[in-house]
Formats: structure tokens, C-alpha cells, sequence
């Protein structure tokens, strides 16, 4: 394995709290997906200099009977569709559906989705930058060896609280971005 891809350089990134404004009561239509002010600009950044974007997401709502997988299709249609308009693309969108009773590997804090995404990718993850808001997160990136990065939008905040020492910590995913890319 290698830790590049067809574009060079790879970052993976959660999907609510990082890229869309989260919701307690999880996003569970096309309408209910909003962009954090300045993402879609990262993401566009972060394409156009190479990197190839790949997204972690924990989506229970699945798994609670709150929205089907036809309604994260097009949660996903619309985020990929307003993420090309900005002039970014993501490479792939993985996700876990479960339930968290359901004790899946896949769900975070469990590595499943960051070893999903080396082993269909062909990468190694070793170090490459996850970013998150949730503590969830930060020990996906940690059991999977990648480079956590934490973002101080939804639930970074409360996250950092728990986790002061973090060393790679943003404001916002632009701000990561413009960081990665030495803007």
C-alpha cells in the first residue's frame, strides 16, 4: 500500500459537525443538510491542490428506523452536488448505518470506516489527516494510526474540553485547509 492516490495527497474528513451543520436529532433529509459557512470552499481547496477527499460517517439514524438509506442517498446526492458547484469533489462517501446497540465494527470509535476506505482505496491511512468534531473521532484516527485533527465546529468545542492536549486542533475545516495547503 501506498499513503497517495491518483491525486497525491489524501485527507479524510466526518461528515456533521465538520462539513454540515449537526442536529441532535440527526439530518434525516436533503433539507435538513446545511453547510458549515466555509466547508464547501475547503473541500473545493483542498481538491484543486491534489488532495483526494474522502468521508467517515457515522449515520445511526439508519439503524434507528429516523431515515432510510434511499434519504442518506440523497443527503449525499445534494452534499456531493453543492460541494462539484463550489468546485471541489469528494473521492468517497463511507458510512456506517448501524445502530449502536449493534456493536459493528464500523461505527466509531471503532476504525472500521478509515480501514474501509485504505482497503478500497489501496492506501495506507498511517498518518494521513482525519478530522473530526466528536471525541468519537479522535480515537477512530487514533486506533486506525491516522493524524487526528479536530475542528472546533458542532461538537468540537465540547471535545476539546475532554481532550486539551490535542495537537492538531482548527477552528473550522477552512481553516485546516488553508493550513494543509499553505495559504
Amino acid at each position: 500500500m501506498n499513503t497517495q492516490d491518483e491525486n497525491g495527497r489524501i485527507v479524510i474528513l466526518d461528515r456533521d459537525g465538520v462539513i454540515n451543520q449537526d442536529s441532535p436529532d440527526y439530518i434525516k433529509s436533503p433539507e435538513e443538510w446545511q453547510p458549515i459557512p466555509g466547508s464547501l470552499e475547503a473541500i473545493a481547496l483542498l481538491h484543486q491542490k491534489g488532495y483526494s477527499i474522502h468521508v467517515a460517517t457515522n449515520q445511526a439514524g439508519v439503524g434507528r428506523g429516523l431515515l432510510t438509506e434511499s434519504s442518506l442517498s440523497a443527503i449525499h446526492d445534494k452534499m456531493s452536488t453543492m460541494i462539484a458547484a463550489a468546485g471541489g469533489k469528494l473521492s468517497s462517501i463511507h458510512y456506517c448505518p448501524h445502530h449502536p446497540k449493534d456493536k459493528c465494527k464500523c461505527r466509531k470509535p471503532a476504525p472500521g470506516l478509515l480501514y474501509e476506505i485504505a482497503t478500497e482505496s489501496g492506501i495506507d491511512i498511517t498518518q494521513i489527516p482525519y478530522v473530526g468534531d466528536s471525541l468519537k473521532d479522535i480515537q477512530a484516527a487514533e486506533a486506525a494510526g491516522c493524524k487526528a485533527v479536530l475542528v472546533l465546529t458542532g461538537n468540537g468545542a465540547e471535545t476539546r474540553k475532554h481532550r486539551p492536549g490535542l495537537d492538531h486542533v482548527y477552528d473550522d475545516l477552512l481553516a485546516f485547509a488553508k493550513k494543509l495547503i499553505a495559504i
